[in-house]
């Protein structure tokens, strides 16, 4: 059980400490990602002949493509990924993109041209406070529900971790997600051994509480620009390690992502 699980260091989380926690990632992977937030208004997109289009979703997606363009535009849609690679140009078409488990829908209005500069991967979210509400008998009024940001997620995990049982409550909307407990090799350099404990979802993030242990017989200074995978954020329940074997030689961080842990390491 999870509540049983306790690190050889005692993990006790504030929530104003969790605030401070939260690490925003300095890595030029996440970087090069330009995040869009849907608010409704169809995205245009130019793309450039030869040059293929990543853009990801929140879930796993289907894509509409009008006929006239089909065969000058090439489609694929991956586990919550769309790659879109222009053969010729043409003019401003609109594609519409559909949530496969929830139905919610993206339009784009593309277009292809012969020239242009490099593209970055595009990243497509919706605010949680942009999803309706159903059954909830609050339509047209504002609740007292707390966004799925960061800190609420990343203080969510840790509080279902190592809290109380009478403090530890479930939240409308965040649900546990599969995830292999198999060791990863998430940071560079091999001296930090690392295993996923738990996953959750809210909306479009996703937050993977991860044991790190130190295999060295050195202190390691725990780096977010050192994790591997696409991460949002990253937050270091402790940002130093002891020596192998020493009481205080295992912490935890929670990432924060756009995709499953499995997607995005």
């Amino acid at each position: 059980m999870l509540r049983t699980l306790r690190f050889k260091q005692l993990l006790v989380l504030p929530l104003g400490v969790a605030m401070l926690l939260i690490t925003t990632l300095a890595h030029a992977e996440i970087e090069s990602v330009e995040r869009i937030v849907w608010k409704k208004t169809p995205i245009r997109l130019e793309l450039v002949v030869g040059q293929e289009q990543r853009i990801e979703f929140p879930t796993t997606v289907k894509v509409g493509v009008p006929a006239a363009v089909q065969p000058a535009l090439r489609t694929q849609s991956v586990n919550g990924t769309v790659y879109l690679l222009a053969h010729a140009p043409f003019g401003v078409s609109r594609l519409m993109v559909r949530e496969l488990d929830s139905g919610h829908i993206y339009l784009f209005d593309v277009t292809a041209n012969q020239e242009g500069g490099a593209s970055h991967p595009l990243q497509v979210y919706v605010a949680e406070a942009s999803r309706p509400d159903t059954n909830d008998g609050t339509a047209g009024h504002a609740t007292d529900r707390e966004p799925f940001g960061y800190i609420p997620l990343t203080r969510f995990a840790a509080q279902q971790l190592y809290a109380p049982i009478r403090l530890v409550k479930e939240r409308p909307g965040i649900v546990r997600v599969p995830v292999s407990r198999e060791a990863v090799d998430i940071f560079h350099g091999g001296t930090v051994e690392a295993a996923p404990l738990v996953a959750w979802r809210a909306g479009g993030l996703y937050v993977t509480a991860i044991k790190l242990t130190n295999r060295s017989e050195q202190s390691q200074t725990l780096d977010p620009r050192h994790l591997r995978g696409a991460w949002l954020a990253a937050t270091f329940q402790h940002h130093r390690l002891l020596p192998k074997g020493d009481e205080a030689d295992t912490t935890a961080v929670y990432l924060i992502s756009a995709r499953p842990f499995d997607v995005s390491f």
